[in-house]
C-alpha cells in the first residue's frame, strides 16, 4: 500500500510540473522555419517547457503566454555547427603554443572549454558536432565530460554530438607526437589515443571511442593543414582500413565524418559510403559528382582557412604553403558543389579561429555563390539530417525542441545579421535577450596548444 502511495504521488507530482510550465511566444517580423525557400512574415514561436507547440505566420497567441517581441528580426531555429573542437584553441601563434604544449595542464583546458562552449552558444549555435578533442599524452575525454556537463545543466553551452580522440595513422594528421623528437612523451601513441593502423585495429578503436562516449566517429584519412609533418593532400588510410572505419561504425550505429583535403582519398573513402566529407578542399568535379550520386555531405570550414590566411605569418613556412595551396583550391571546390547542388552542411573548424564566431561562415559560403536562403538551410535542417537529429531539432515546428534565435533584420538580404545573434533560446530556457554576456572570444582564447586541427 505503502509503494502504491508513492507511485501516485510521484505522479501527480509530474502532472503536476508539467502544467506549471510557463507559455512563451516569441514573436518578429520575420520567421525562417529551417527549411522553406522564403521568410514568412510576422511570425510567432510559442513555446510550453521545453518544447514547440506552434509556429508559423500571423498565428493567435495565447493569453496565458508571456510575450517576448523582438521587432524587426527573423526567428530561425537553433544555428548548427558540424565541425568544432570546443576542447582546443589554436587561433594563436603557433610556434608559441606548440612549444606550450608539454606544460599543458589538461584540468585547466577543461575549464578554459566552459568558456568556449558558452561564447559558442551565445552565438547562436544551440547545437555543434565536436570532431576530435585530444592531448598529448593524456587519455582524458575532456569533450565527454563538456557534452554532459551540459546535459546535466551545470555549465552553459551547446547540445553536443561529440568524436572523443579521433582516428589516425601513425605519422599522420591526428598523431599527436607527430613532429616532435621520437619518445619524448614516453611511448608510441596507440589505439587509446586515436592512433591506429590496419582494418583490425583501426575496428578495435572505433569500439574503444564508442566505449567511452563517441556519438560519431572522426577520423583523417589524408593530410593537413596544421600538421608540420605531412603533405595536405596525400592519402593517410587505404581502402581496406576506410571500409573498415565504416563498416564498424555503421554496425555499431555511429555515423562517420572524415578529415579529407585529397581528391584521390575523398573518392576512395566516398565509394566505402562515409557521411561526411570535411574540408574536401582539392575534390575535382568528377569526384563531387560522386559524392551527389552517393548522397555524401561535404561540410566545407571555408572559416578555417580564412583565419589562417588573415594570420599566415603566425604560422611557420610549410604550413603557410600548404594553406595557400588548400585555401586556393577550396574556393573553386566550392563553388563547383553549389552549382552541382550537393549536400552541404555548415561547419566551420571551429578553434582554429576563436569560438563565438561561427556564423562568419554564412558570408562565406554566400560570397562563393551559394543562396542565402541555402546558407541558412545548412545550418539548420541540413545539419540536422546529418547528426541524425533532425526528428527533435533543426525547424520550427510543433513538436520539436524549443531551439528559437532572432537575428536582426532580415538575413536573406544581409546575411552578415547571423553575425548579430540577438535572442538565444535552447530548449525553452532564454540563454541571451540583448547584449553579449561575454566579451569578444579573442580575448579568452587559451595560449596553449593540443593536437593540430584541421
Amino acid at each position: 500500500m505503502q509503494v502504491t502511495r508513492c507511485v501516485i504521488a510521484a505522479f501527480f507530482l509530474a502532472v503536476s510540473a508539467r502544467g506549471a510550465d510557463e507559455v512563451i511566444a516569441v514573436k518578429a517580423a520575420r520567421i525562417f522555419d529551417g527549411q522553406s525557400n522564403a521568410l514568412l512574415q510576422n511570425g510567432v514561436v510559442v513555446v510550453e517547457g521545453d518544447k514547440i507547440v506552434d509556429a508559423g505566420s500571423n498565428l493567435p497567441i495565447p493569453s496565458s503566454a508571456r510575450v517576448i517581441d523582438l521587432g524587426d528580426a527573423t526567428l530561425c531555429p537553433g544555428f548548427m555547427d558540424a565541425h568544432t573542437h570546443l576542447t582546443d584553441d589554436f587561433s594563436g601563434n603557433y610556434n608559441e603554443r606548440r612549444l606550450r604544449e608539454i606544460d599543458l595542464n589538461v584540468s585547466e583546458q577543461a575549464i578554459r572549454a566552459t568558456l568556449f562552449a558558452r561564447a559558442t552558444v551565445e552565438a547562436g549555435f544551440t547545437t555543434v558536432r565536436d570532431l576530435g578533442s585530444r592531448f598529448v599524452a593524456s587519455h582524458e575525454f575532456v569533450d565527454v565530460a563538456l557534452r554532459n556537463s551540459i546535459n546535466k545543466g551545470l555549465i552553459v553551452g551547446p547540445r553536443m554530438l561529440v568524436a572523443t580522440k579521433g582516428i589516425g595513422a601513425t605519422g599522420g594528421h591526428f598523431d599527436p607526437t607527430n613532429g616532435f623528437r621520437d619518445f619524448l612523451f614516453g611511448r608510441e601513441p596507440d589505439y587509446t589515443d586515436g592512433i591506429a593502423n590496419g582494418p583490425d585495429e583501426i575496428r578495435k578503436t572505433v569500439r574503444f571511442e564508442v566505449k567511452n562516449g563517441a556519438d560519431v566517429i572522426k577520423a583523417a584519412v589524408s593530410g593537413g593543414v596544421l600538421s608540420l609533418t605531412d603533405e595536405v593532400d596525400t592519402p593517410q588510410f587505404t581502402p581496406a582500413e576506410i571500409a573498415a572505419l565504416v563498416d564498424e561504425s555503421h554496425r555499431l550505429r555511429k555515423k562517420v565524418a572524415v578529415h579529407c583535403h585529397g581528391d584521390q582519398v575523398a573518392r576512395e573513402a566516398i565509394e566505402s559510403g562515409v557521411d561526411s566529407i570535411e574540408h574536401g578542399s582539392f575534390m575535382k568535379p568528377e569526384t563531387l559528382a560522386m559524392m551527389k550520386k552517393k548522397g555524401t555531405f561535404l561540410t566545407p570550414t571555408l572559416m578555417a582557412s580564412e583565419w589562417i590566411m588573415g594570420k599566415i605569418d603566425n604560422y611557420p613556412p610549410a604550413l603557410q604553403a600548404k594553406a595557400k595551396a588548400a585555401t586556393a583550391a577550396r574556393s573553386d571546390m566550392f563553388r563547383n558543389a553549389v552549382k552541382m547542388g550537393l549536400r552541404i552542411s555548415f561547419g566551420t573548424d571551429a578553434a582554429v579561429y576563436p569560438h563565438g564566431q561561427n556564423a562568419k561562415e554564412f558570408k562565406l559560403m554566400v560570397d562563393l555563390g551559394m543562396k542565402p536562403i541555402d546558407a541558412l538551410k545548412s545550418a539548420t535542417a541540413n545539419d540536422a539530417e546529418l547528426l541524425g537529429i533532425g526528428q527533435k531539432v533543426g525547424t520550427l515546428e510543433k513538436g520539436k525542441l524549443a531551439d528559437v534565435i532572432a537575428v536582426p533584420g532580415d538575413p536573406t538580404v544581409d546575411i552578415t545579421a547571423t553575425e548579430r545573434v540577438s535572442f538565444v533560446m535552447k530548449e525553452g530556457k532564454i540563454i541571451r535577450q540583448g547584449p553579449n554576456a561575454l566579451q569578444k572570444t579573442e580575448n579568452t582564447a587559451s595560449p596553449h596548444l593540443t593536437a593540430p586541427a584541421d
